[in-house]
């Protein structure tokens, strides 16, 4: 197992994966002890990453929306699948995958299936199914009807290598905290204590390398202007750990701008545009040809910009991914999508 300098345990990076419905944001609220999406939350548009603590362990946990939301363009889903990999990198020592056990859908089968082809075929030696249940039952009978009686519930785990854990949907319950964990890490370290890498985690990482390198030129005189402020005003220890800790600061706010915006997902936005444009203007081309020639060309200039702005969805509406990624960060992803896409060109 990896470790910190002090000798503790490294941060465990959880890629939580949802089939449809609240499942997974019902888990995330479990995992960290706090609501952090509301009970009525089904669906999420964007990709985010939370922190915090699991039994003492420190853990991220990435969420991206559902596999089968049919609200989500291909373009975006697209966008998102990277977005997550970027959040996540090098890669997720665990992908919990939940789902609630009164609701077994043919499409929570299919998903096993999904995630190999959006993650890499490896990735189910990497996961345990998180099965949601209701109020205070009892977890010995359920965990004997998972095993035993219900042939759909022991199907579906058997395709994760049997592994599962019961949560309960009311995230205040801690009293499976530690369980959870232990199940979590035994997997880890049975697969050698790393985490799960594909091609696609490490084009993620190098281009949010890449972008960290990038950003840290652009703010070099910034912060040596931050330097020498300090050395005037601290001396010897006091002014290491200033320097220390303003350094660390502002190296998880570039790391937090660079997994959201970097080469990688600007290219996956400009193709959700472009094919947008291109889809709308055919459309609106075709809407036209009833007009004659002057009504193509009309209706189709009208549905490029329909078309355009319907791929542009693939940029991800991150309101308040600030909040819970970098806290001291005020990123503001269309701001920068409009200076580094539009207004500055590209080398």
């Amino acid at each position: 197992m990896d470790t910190r300098k002090k000798g503790g345990a490294i941060e465990l990076r959880l890629m939580v994966v949802g089939s449809s419905g609240p499942s997974q944001f019902l888990l995330t609220n479990s995992i960290l002890g706090r609501e952090v999406f509301s009970k009525d939350v089904t669906s999420l548009s964007g990709s985010i990453k939370n922190n915090g603590e699991l039994a003492g362990r420190r853990v991220a946990v990435i969420n991206g929306p559902n596999i089968y939301d049919k609200d989500i363009s291909k373009a975006k889903r697209k966008m998102e699948l990277r977005r997550s990999k970027c959040l996540c990198i090098p890669g997720p020592h665990a992908f919990l995958v939940a789902f609630d056990m009164e609701k077994i859908s043919p499409n929570d089968v299919r998903t096993s299936r999904l995630m190999r082809e959006r993650f890499g075929r490896h990735c189910l030696r990497h996961a345990m199914v998180l099965l949601a249940y209701e109020g205070n039952q009892d977890r010995t009978a359920l965990e004997d009807r998972v095993k035993k009686r219900d042939w759909h519930l022991r199907e579906l785990i058997e395709k994760y290598g049997g592994r599962f854990h019961l949560f309960n949907k009311n995230w205040r319950d801690r009293s499976q905290d530690r369980e959870l964990l232990k199940k979590i890490e035994l997997m880890v370290a049975s697969l050698g204590g790393g985490c799960f890498s594909s091609r696609t985690f490490q084009k993620a990482e190098d281009c949010v390398k890449k972008e960290e390198n990038k950003l840290r030129k652009q703010r070099a005189a910034e912060i040596e202007k931050a330097w020498a402020e300090m050395e005037k005003q601290y001396m010897e220890e006091e002014l290491y750990f200033q320097k220390d800790a303003y350094t660390a600061n502002i190296g998880a706010e570039i790391r937090a701008q660079a997994e959201i915006d970097n080469s990688w997902l600007r290219t996956s936005l400009a193709r959700g545009l472009g094919t947008g444009f291109v889809v709308g203007a055919v459309m609106g081309a075709l809407a036209g040809s009833i007009e004659g020639p002057g009504g193509m060309v009309f209706y189709g200039i009208i549905g490029g910009a329909v078309g355009g702005s319907a791929g542009g969805t693939a940029q991800v509406a991150i309101k308040h991914m600030d909040n819970r990624m970098a806290p001291n960060a005020r990123l503001n992803f269309n701001s920068i999508f409009i200076n580094r896409f539009f207004a500055a060109p590209r080398t």
